[in-house]
């Protein structure tokens, strides 16, 4: 029996997220969780988590599914990202859940929610993944 890469392994292979605090929490093709924790340096004005972080959490997990669900021999890279954003974060942490929509031969869509501390969605992110050959 084959074992995939663990959390710390895929979040170790993209620095910048490493970098930024993003944890993965669970992996699986169908699945990848992470969060990310509340901190002033992550924040806009007023003490508000910044869109950018809250997207680099979106598209690190994104990321993870997508590879998760690559053909052998190939590689992936993102073609889109369009975020929706609900309400802000001044506490807490960021939980995201990503999921595949489509797992074709040439590209791959995975939708990531995330949600506040104490459940409410604060943003939704669709990004389209290209599957790389060769």
């Amino acid at each position: 029996m084959t074992t995939g890469p663990t959390p710390d392994q895929l979040t170790d292979a993209m620095p910048f997220a490493r970098a930024l605090g993003v944890e993965i929490d669970t992996v699986g093709p169908g699945e990848v969780t992470g969060h990310l924790d509340w901190a002033p340096d992550r924040c806009t004005a007023g003490g508000v988590m910044h869109g950018g972080a809250l997207m680099a959490l979106a598209d690190t997990l994104g990321a993870a599914c997508a590879f998760l669900n690559l053909p052998p021999d190939t590689s992936t890279t993102t073609l889109e990202s369009k975020t929706n954003f609900f309400r802000g974060v001044k506490e807490g942490h960021v939980r995201g859940v990503a999921h595949p929509l489509h797992t074709g031969r040439t590209s791959i869509v995975v939708q990531t929610d995330l949600f506040d501390a104490t459940g409410r969605r604060v943003a939704q992110v669709t990004q389209t993944q290209a599957v790389l050959r060769g």
